[in-house]
C-alpha cells in the first residue's frame, strides 16, 4: 500500500513541484507493517497511508509544505491525513527528515559513518529493524542504502562479545532454577526459567545474525529463525513444566541445540553445554563464554567488562530501550572502567 501510494501520488507530486530533488522514499519506523507483521487488528489505530521521505537538510521544510498542500485527501479509500496516538492532529503522515536526523532519532547514534564499539552496544534489534526492515522505494542519493548496508550486522569481535554475554547470563542463573525449586519456591523457579528462555532466544537471534524485534513480535520472529528455532520445543517444556527437574531439563536441551548451532557456524563451542553444578544436584553451564572471549582479538572489545553487553542485554526496561539517546548514555556508563 505504501509503495503504491509513493509511486502513484507522492513521487509525481515531488517530481512536479520539486524537480531534481535527491531523496530516499521508504516505509520505515516502528509500525508492524514495517516488519511485515500487520494484520486486521493493526488497522484499529495509527494505521493508514504512511511513508518516510528523507531529503537534504535544507529542503525538509519545503518538502513537508508541498506535501501538506498538494497531496489529495485520500488514496484507494484510505485517508492521507489522520490522527495518531503520538500526534492527534490530522496531518499528512509522510515523515520528512534528513537521513542523518532520521538515523539519529531511530538509533541514538550516528550511522552515516562507521560506528564505534560503544555505538554498536547502544543499538537494539528493534531500533535497527526500524531502519533496515522496511522496503525502500527510491534512493537517488544513496545515503540511506549505505547506512542500511553499514547496519547489516555487528563487527565480528563485537558479535563474539555479545554471544559471550548471553552465555554468561545463562551460566549465572541456570543453577538457581533447581536451587529455588528444591526449596519449594516453584514460582521463583518458574520466573527464572522464563527469564533464561528469553536470554536463550536472544542468543538464537545472535547466532542466526538476525536483529530481534521488541517483545510483541519476539516469539513470532524467533519461530521463523531457520535453525535456532529448533530450540523452541525444549524451551516450551521448560516454561510449561510443573516440576523443577523437568524445567531444568527443558532448558538444558534447548541450550544444547544452540550450543551445537554455535559450533556448526564455525564459532568456538563446548560439548557438553551443561555440566553438574559442583556437587549439587543441579545443572550448571560449561564455560562457553570464555571460549568465545578467547577468540576476540580487537583490543577495544577485549577491554570491555565481562558480561556487560548491549543495551537490550543490560536492561529490559521499555523506557530505556525505545530511547536511543538514553540507551547510548547508559551503555557508555556501563562499559566505562570503574575506579577503585
Amino acid at each position: 500500500m505504501s509503495r503504491a501510494y509513493y509511486e502513484d501520488v507522492v513521487a509525481p507530486t515531488v517530481a512536479r513541484r520539486l524537480p531534481g530533488l535527491r531523496y530516499a522514499a521508504a516505509r520505515l519506523g516502528s509500525g508492524s507493517d514495517v516488519l511485515g507483521l500487520d494484520d486486521e487488528t493493526s488497522q484499529d489505530h495509527d494505521f493508514g497511508l504512511r511513508l518516510t521521505l528523507l531529503t537534504p537538510d535544507d529542503q525538509g521544510g519545503e518538502v513537508a509544505a508541498v506535501l501538506e498542500t498538494d497531496l489529495p485527501k485520500d488514496y484507494r479509500g484510505w485517508p492521507t491525513r489522520f490522527p495518531t496516538t503520538w500526534s492527534p492532529e490530522g496531518a499528512v503522515r509522510v515523515e520528512v527528515s534528513s537521513v542523518a536526523d532520521f538515523l539519529q532519532f531511530r538509533l541514538g547514534v550516528d550511522a552515516t559513518a562507521d560506528l564505534s564499539v560503544a555505538d554498536w552496544l547502544a543499538l537494539t534489534g528493534q531500533a535497527v529493524l526500524e531502519v533496515t526492515a522496511g522496503p525502500v522505494f527510491a534512493d537517488t542519493a544513496g545515503d540511506l542504502t549505505a547506512a542500511r548496508t553499514r547496519l547489516g550486522w555487528y563487527p565480528h569481535d563485537v558479535w563474539l562479545h555479545l554471544l559471550a554475554c548471553d552465555w554468561a547470563q545463562l551460566g549465572e542463573e541456570l543453577p538457581f532454577i533447581g536451587r529455588s525449586g528444591s526449596r519449594g519456591d516453584d514460582l521463583g523457579s518458574r520466573v527464572l526459567a522464563g527469564r533464561l528462555v528469553q536470554v536463550g532466544m536472544h542468543l538464537g537471534f545472535l547466532l542466526e545474525r538476525c536483529w530481534p524485534p521488541y517483545s510483541k513480535w519476539f516469539g513470532i520472529a524467533f519461530a521463523r529463525l531457520p535453525r535456532a528455532s529448533a530450540a523452541a520445543p525444549a524451551f516450551r517444556v521448560a516454561l510449561a513444566a510443573d516440576d523443577w527437574h523437568e524445567r531444568e531439563m527443558g532448558l538444558a536441551e534447548g541450550l544444547a541445540v544452540l550450543g551445537r548451532l554455535q559450533g556448526e557456524i564455525g564459532l568456538p563451542a563446548v560439548e557438553p553445554v551443561t555440566v553438574p553444578f559442583f556437587d549439587r544436584p543441579f545443572q550448571g553451564l560449561a564455560d562457553i563464554s570464555q571460549a568465545l572471549l578467547s577468540a576476540v582479538t580487537d583490543a577495544e572489545v577485549r577491554a570491555l567488562p565481562s558480561g556487560v553487553g548491549s543495551a537490550e542485554q543490560i536492561s529490559g526496561t521499555t523506557k530505556l530501550l525505545v530511547d536511543g539517546a538514553r540507551r547510548a548514555r547508559v551503555v557508555r556508563a556501563a562499559i566505562k572502567p570503574s575506579r577503585r
